[in-house]
């Protein structure tokens, strides 16, 4: 069993990376239906950072209440440690991996150890390591949820109806913009391995990394404009998202669909015009899904890439890493481990 006390990483303000702090905490009880996690690796994702800075790029009604000091993160890997009397899918041992909470922001994963809900958590691939299977979670299920099961009915907080995955099959060509970040190279490989034909956007530093994941065409943004290059998408999946998503509108196909990740506004009756779908959804912890993305995983079907990793004392390293851009794959911190 674990000591009394955990070393974690804690927001006791809001602010720039410099406020990250490592503090010394208790180790979490486990309550009903939830187990104890020991981490040995966490990802790093941009709700981390929205927490951070106060989530002032949210709109308020949209922002969820947390109190501070908080432990950010949602993304662990790691081995459990104790399990509560009414969970009987995992043992103590098993290795695991899993989104927790989200979208909640009670993950507080950048710790030691974590009370996790076991439906929150898969079995760890056996053919990964916590390392990468720590960078799987929230961006795997984002890709999964947006391109393949929505896997709950909670509506978005963007919009009424209902997501709704568009087929992806050989007969399909869907433009990912955005497509050597976390989500991004997660997505486009899902679309190949259902056979869609895939155009990826990033910048060219990233090309022959795309290429090796699969990408039919690469477009560099920063020396052409993407939207001025295609026609006739049957899908633009934009991990980048927000204002700027309206420009992919003209290149789609009627009937077909734009699938922000992070919303940005839109004229109805342009898309009417058009004759074209925008649609997105919230990603939501689901183990029962990330248990099938982990067969892939373990596969080799599906790979996570890593930008780089940082030991959890240097998270502020890692934040900063991340505000810097052009992330190829994930972040993730590495906890020690006796």
């Amino acid at each position: 069993m674990p000591t009394h006390t955990m070393r974690a990483v804690r927001l006791h303000e809001h602010g720039g990376p410099e406020v990250l702090r490592y503090d010394e905490v208790p180790v979490p009880e486990v309550g009903p239906g939830e187990v104890l996690v020991r981490v040995h690796a966490a990802g790093v994702n941009p709700p981390d950072w929205y927490l951070r800075d106060g989530m002032s790029n949210l709109p308020p009604e949209t922002r969820p209440t947390f109190d501070l000091p908080v432990i950010p993160g949602t993304d662990v890997s790691g081995v459990v440690e104790a399990v509560a009397a009414d969970v009987d899918a995992f043992t103590v041992g098993d290795e695991v991996f899993g989104l927790l909470r989200f979208p909640s922001f009670d993950g507080h994963a950048y710790a030691e150890y974590v009370a996790a809900p076991a439906s929150d958590l898969a079995l760890k691939p056996a053919g990964i390591d916590h390392v990468h299977a720590a960078g799987a979670p929230m961006s795997g299920l984002t890709a999964w949820q947006f391109l393949i099961e929505v896997g709950h009915d909670h509506p978005s907080p963007f919009q009424a109806a209902k997501h709704r995955p568009v087929r992806l099959d050989a007969d399909v060509t869907v433009l990912i913009n955005g497509a050597a970040g976390g989500v991004g190279h997660l997505a486009l490989q899902l679309a190949e391995w259902k056979g869609a034909r895939v155009i990826a956007v990033a910048s060219g530093a990233h090309e022959s990394f795309l290429g090796e994941l699969g990408a039919d065409e690469f477009i560099d943004y920063t020396t052409s404009r993407p939207e001025e290059l295609v026609h006739d998408l049957d899908l633009v999946l934009d991990t980048v998202g927000g204002p700027d998503s309206t420009r992919f509108l003209r290149t789609l196909t009627r009937g077909g669909a734009l699938f922000p990740v992070f919303f940005g506004e839109f004229d109805d009756e342009e898309t009417a015009e058009l004759g074209v779908t925008v649609s997105g959804t919230q990603v939501r912890s689901n183990g029962a899904q990330l248990a099938e993305l982990g067969r892939l995983l373990d596969a080799g079907t599906v790979r996570v890439a890593i930008d780089s990793t940082f030991p959890l004392a240097d998270t502020r390293a890692a934040h900063e890493r991340a505000a810097r851009g052009h992330i190829q794959g994930k972040i993730v911190l590495t906890i020690a481990q006796e």
